[in-house]
């Protein structure tokens, strides 16, 4: 059955526009991107093929273009579309998040930290450095490392916060592998930051980690 036959409240374009996107499952956002199926399939089946065969949404939005555009039904044109939709969103939230923006919704701020960190095949770790009345001065990726985890190192992420002025400060870093809940080695080293920067009287207000689903908050799970 096409799409166009489903009740109005089952389609995907519809429904985004009666309820919002965040209604919306994976395979049903995937659909609207798709715009068509394949023969046999809806784009809805085929959404939900692809993320059956790349793991998750997360693993598909990701993928080296190779491997993107061997997929049936993908190819050069919907990879561009993606890498432009994506680059699209990055900037949508740069923009929300400019220097001397403050900091007043933590939803923005999750938004702004999964458009930069999500997707990537490598860890990065990053620090979003505030003044002292939590505008943002500047979004700085400071340590990138492979797909087992980031050195990072105190004195430098000091450095960079003194060198910007900063009062205060939020960790962020990925995860590649989706995963967000923290590891003993980010609880270890998200601690020694927040000693060592205490020492400046620069405050540690958050550490997320971005995975798949909503970036973990160490602060809402009283880990600082």
């Amino acid at each position: 059955m096409s799409i166009k036959d489903w009740p109005a409240d089952e389609r995907p374009r519809e429904k985004l526009l009666q309820r919002g996107a965040g209604a919306l499952t994976d395979a049903e956002l995937l659909a609207i991107f798709l715009r068509t199926g394949v023969a046999g399939k809806s784009a809805v089946d085929m959404a939900k093929d692809l993320l059956d065969q790349f793991g998750s949404l997360q693993a598909l939005l990701s993928a080296e273009q190779a491997h993107f555009c061997q997929s049936h039904g993908l190819g050069q044109a919907k990879y561009a579309q993606l890498q432009a939709v994506l680059e699209m969103a990055r900037r949508h939230f740069s923009e929300i998040l400019r220097r001397g923006s403050a900091l007043t919704s933590p939803d923005v701020t999750r938004a702004y930290l999964s458009a930069q960190l999500r997707g990537l095949s490598y860890e990065v770790f990053a620090c979003l450095f505030l003044d002292n009345q939590h505008r943002v001065i500047v979004w700085e990726p400071l340590f990138r490392g492979t797909i087992d985890g980031a050195s990072v190192y105190p004195r430098e992420v000091a450095q960079r916060a003194l060198h910007h002025h900063a009062a205060a400060v939020i960790f962020a870093h990925n995860h590649p592998s989706g995963v967000s809940e923290p590891s003993q080695a980010d609880r270890h080293i998200t601690e020694k930051l927040r000693q060592a920067l205490s020492l400046f009287d620069i405050r540690v207000l958050d550490h997320f980690i971005v995975g798949d689903g909503p970036p973990y908050s160490f602060a809402e799970h009283g880990l600082l």
